[in-house]
């Protein structure tokens, strides 16, 4: 499987996954066909978009193909009409939203290692990508992006686009790489949910 073909495939998986958990948070939040449309593409969407706009890559993956909308819009029917399957997984939208973190965290940091980013802002729109579309998710609902909050979010995405930045220094096969790092990612934030871990806070008295 050539590079181009494993990064789409990664693109449009997450795209999918995150469409999921924008569509599941439109549900639980009892909004109507319209708005569990908005935010599946808004969590589909954003991440990418954000990369390959800080990356100049235009148009942005996202508008230029149907692929990646398609993949978004079929999330949110998937949902429509099957979310209480999907709410019996579970912490679903968790889950969901794990996956895709992990997805994109590896595709941002792959695609800004093509365009010839150092390794150190490869790592930076490895994370833009992951967390973007959870953020712009969430607050289109009035919510606290989940990147600000106590739980490891943009940490887990960070280690997953590690993965890839050290497997390319070293010459490994992208493909497992990519692979590794999405699931380190994935499994940490679950973990993290599950377990309750907590980014590292400054010491001392706040205030």
């Amino acid at each position: 499987m050539s590079p181009d073909l494993t990064l789409t495939l990664l693109d449009l998986t997450g795209t999918f996954v995150f469409g999921l958990s924008g569509a599941m948070l439109a549900v639980r939040r009892d909004l109507d066909v319209f708005g569990i449309a908005v935010l599946a593409v808004a969590a589909a969407l954003s991440g990418g978009m954000l990369r390959d706009m800080a990356l100049g890559a235009t148009p942005v993956a996202a508008l230029g193909t149907s692929h990646y909308l398609l993949a978004a819009l079929a999330a949110a029917i998937c949902v429509f009409f099957a979310h209480r399957l999907i709410e019996k997984l579970s912490k679903p939208v968790m889950v969901l939203d794990a996956i895709g973190l992990g997805l994109f965290a590896v595709s941002g940091a792959r695609k800004a290692l093509d365009y010839g980013l150092d390794p150190l802002p490869a790592l930076v729109l490895g994370v833009l990508t992951a967390v973007g579309g959870g953020a712009v998710r969430d607050l289109l609902v009035a919510e606290v992006p989940r990147v600000l909050r106590e739980e490891v979010y943009a940490l887990a995405a960070l280690l997953g686009a590690v993965v890839v930045v050290i497997g390319d220094r070293l010459g490994a096969d992208p493909l497992w790489t990519l692979i590794l790092g999405a699931a380190l990612a994935a499994l940490v934030r679950i973990l993290s949910v599950l377990r309750g871990w907590q980014a590292p806070k400054a010491p001392g008295p706040k205030g």
